[in-house]
């Protein structure tokens, strides 16, 4: 049997912007107000990384602790997950790559959100959307009753959310040579995905990505936010 894949990046392939600083905002402004003055050390820690100072993966964790917590309740955490996943569907989300959702599945594709994203936001966001499936970065505490600033295991990010892919893939027990893989992205880091695809689709790239999918003969599409 051919399996049929439509595998999608998220911030800014489906959403206008990106959704992560957006998140730690967010839950900060409900759960602990006073958080937001650390906000200029947030940045700081975005300059170290462009610097090479910390990597992606420590980024994510540092600024998770700052602006949320480094070991939060769960059951305190979920309902400003859940508030932030409905104002992404009503104020970020890319009318036209709803209509490509909607079209995939009515093609009888199995739709997965692979995201670097942390998975405890993506979720929500996912069953909105009406994704099967989810492959993003977990917290190392997941199904615990707290939420770590930790990563566990990878973060869901260029030749790291192919790797992911291809577990997730084994896991569901879906060859390779029996798979039909349409996938899109609007970042040359997801370059080791497109490649992996069929068809792959620039969606809304920018132009490092613009550039090589001209190159390659990718499909471009530009969805209006």
């Amino acid at each position: 049997m051919m399996h049929k894949l439509a595998i999608y990046d998220m911030d800014r392939t489906i959403t206008v912007s990106g959704t992560y600083t957006g998140f730690l905002i967010h839950v900060a402004a409900r759960m602990a107000p006073w958080r937001l003055i650390l906000l200029p050390l947030v940045a700081m820690m975005m300059l170290a990384y462009v610097l090479k100072i910390i990597t992606r993966q420590r980024l994510k964790e540092i600024n998770q602790g700052l602006m949320i917590g480094w070991h939060v309740e769960r059951a305190r955490l979920m309902p400003h997950v859940e508030s932030y996943a409905d104002k992404v569907m009503a104020t970020n989300v890319r009318p036209g790559a709803l209509e490509q959702v909607a079209r995939d599945r009515a093609d009888g594709r199995v739709l997965v959100l692979a995201t670097a994203s942390y998975r405890l936001y993506v979720e929500p966001i996912a069953a909105r959307l009406g994704f099967d499936f989810v492959i993003a970065t977990d917290h190392l505490s997941q199904d615990l009753r707290y939420v770590r600033a930790k990563i566990a295991g990878e973060n869901c990010y260029d030749t790291g959310k192919l790797r992911m892919i291809k577990a997730w893939m084994a896991a569901e027990a879906i060859d390779r040579s029996m798979a039909h893989i349409r996938a899109y992205s609007d970042h040359v880091s997801d370059a080791p995905m497109l490649d992996y695809a069929d068809v792959a689709i620039a969606a809304n790239p920018h132009k490092p990505l613009a550039r090589l999918a001209a190159e390659r003969g990718w499909r471009r599409v530009d969805w209006p936010g």
